[in-house]
């Protein structure tokens, strides 16, 4: 069973840092367990935004406070689910074949931003992909996707052909599936080992969104993009709390932040913060010496089309088998998409 503590001048202190807001004693105080940097904007940005809106809709009753380090990203879910913190963000890639459906968010060819992918992706979750039960043992409160993910380089790649024989860092999901197909060599090492993992010349790029650029000081050791309009995937992430969590709170607590916080509310507020973080990105890429963007050319985008709808149709045969109309789940996300 959960615990909760009351909150200490001590923790105010700590809450404070977090969220910009002031002193208060709270009744119940959140524990967050987070494996990004603490300048990445998952901490700067995301579980702030995270902790105004559940205090804002508790009137100060919920709090939290933000700890680093406790667990590696792939160890999330289960810290959440054997109650050692309240709260994380998982990336769902870091777990193959825990995962199925969320990879239908990651495919490549989706039109528009980070925040109308999160806010379509919550609402054919809703309608669709729960039915699946991945989630099971935590209570997902948000899912969101970052922006399109772009290669990342020590040395120029100008062009689509040049990705084969590569050793490309590669996540999970759909990221591996595109990876395999553009005949890229995969290293699979979680987000915060990337810095070291390209400066030791373990792996000659990785595959991100912009804000990695800033957000993992990629323009120190992958001074060049390639950028395929579109992305050469999204990921997929989840905001998840521990079940007796919030069963121990009060009933007008626990409808309070459903209505006001979890779900679509705080999965377009993170995509939204997503779209910022990779504008900041591309800034800092632009800004820094010795940086390049180089734009696939049509030729390229045409021919990662074509491997692009054959990861689409491997993606929805492996969905179907999860019991879900995956395509009826695809099309909800692309009118959704569309009509943000």
């Amino acid at each position: 069973m959960a615990k909760f503590t009351k909150l200490t001048s001590l923790l105010a202190g700590a809450t404070l840092a977090l969220t910009g807001s002031a002193v208060f004693a709270a009744d119940y105080t959140l524990t967050i367990s987070s494996w990004a940097p603490p300048t990445h904007g998952i901490n700067a940005k995301m579980w702030p935004k995270f902790v105004e809106m559940v205090e804002e809709a508790t009137d100060g009753q919920v709090t939290a406070e933000l700890k680093l380090g406790i667990a590696p990203p792939p160890a999330q879910m289960d810290l959440i689910m054997d109650g050692a913190a309240d709260a994380s963000i998982i990336f769902h890639g870091y777990q193959p074949g825990r995962f199925v459906t969320t990879k239908l968010i990651e495919l490549p060819g989706f039109e528009g931003s980070a925040e109308a992918a999160s806010v379509a992706y919550w609402r054919a979750y809703e309608k669709y992909l729960k039915e699946a039960d991945e989630h099971r043992g935590v209570k997902v409160i948000a899912l969101h996707t970052h922006g399109p993910a772009q290669l990342h380089t020590s040395n120029a790649v100008t062009s689509l052909d040049e990705v084969s024989g590569l050793k490309v860092r590669i996540p999970g999901g759909v990221g591996g599936d595109v990876g395999t197909a553009l005949g890229a060599t995969g290293i699979q090492v979680p987000a915060p080992k990337v810095y070291e993992t390209l400066a030791s010349k373990a792996a000659d790029g990785v595959v991100m969104p912009f804000e990695s650029r800033k957000g993992f000081k990629l323009t120190e050791v992958a001074q060049n993009v390639y950028e395929v309009p579109g992305g050469l995937y999204r990921g997929s992430f989840a905001f998840i709390m521990n079940e007796d969590t919030f069963a121990d709170l009060p009933a007008d607590l626990q409808q309070a932040l459903e209505e006001n916080v979890f779900g679509e509310p705080l999965s377009r507020e993170i995509g939204k913060i997503w779209d910022e973080i990779d504008t900041i990105g591309r800034e800092e890429t632009e800004g820094t010496e010795g940086n390049a963007i180089n734009t696939a050319s049509a030729e390229d985008l045409e021919k990662f089309n074509a491997i692009a709808v054959d990861v689409r149709t491997k993606v929805i045969e492996e969905v179907n088998g999860a019991g879900i109309d995956a395509q009826a789940a695809y099309d909800m996300i692309v009118q959704e998409m569309a009509a943000q």
